[in-house]
């Protein structure tokens, strides 16, 4: 069984998988699948005086227990699961990559970007810190995140949801082909 679980599974089955989470919850209690509410209902168990956690935070205790096993998943899949096949990386993006500076392509994610020594450096504080603090902003800006607004959002024919993933879409391609290269 393990070794079933540990292949990558093809996209006519993940695919559909997911399809089913949304209208799963959406019969079970009117619920939309999202990821970035939770940390409004985690700073909303502080006590606080800002208005947009004075909420009954419980109220997301489902969505709480969803990123809890999504990390746990994460977990499980790192420590028991791991696949020790090198990642999938077609040519034509190793060579894109490397003619950015990265090359080192045995792990999950390259550690030229993503590892202490790279994140004490000028790109790392750039990419982290602060493409981490616009992909907090951008979310609460846009009511969610990519997975709330792509999944459930166009599940449920929200036009909001629509305009968020085009945007979403543009701002991927703006920053892979425009703010990497001159970033790295």
């Amino acid at each position: 069984m393990i070794e079933f679980l540990s292949q990558p599974w093809p996209w006519y089955v993940a695919g559909p998988l997911i399809g089913i989470v949304v209208p799963a919850l959406l019969l079970l209690g009117g619920k939309q699948f999202g990821i970035s509410e939770n940390l409004r209902h985690m700073c909303a168990m502080i006590p606080s005086k800002v208005e947009l956690f004075q909420y009954d935070w419980k109220s997301g205790l489902w969505n709480l227990t969803l990123i809890f096993g999504v990390v746990l998943g994460g977990w499980i899949g790192v420590t028991w699961l791991e696949n020790p096949d090198p990642v999938a990386i077609s040519e034509a993006t190793r060579s894109d990559l490397a003619a950015l500076g990265i090359s080192n392509f045995s792990g999950l994610v390259p550690s030229e970007l993503f590892s202490w020594e790279s994140l004490t450096s000028g790109p790392g504080i750039i990419l982290i810190v602060v493409g981490g603090f616009l992909v907090g902003f951008g979310t609460r800006y846009a009511g969610g995140c990519t997975s709330g607004h792509a999944i459930s959002g166009l599940a449920d024919l929200q036009l909001p949801s629509l305009i968020a993933v085009i945007g979403f879409f543009a701002g991927g391609l703006i920053a892979t082909y425009f703010l990497l290269p001159i970033i790295l």
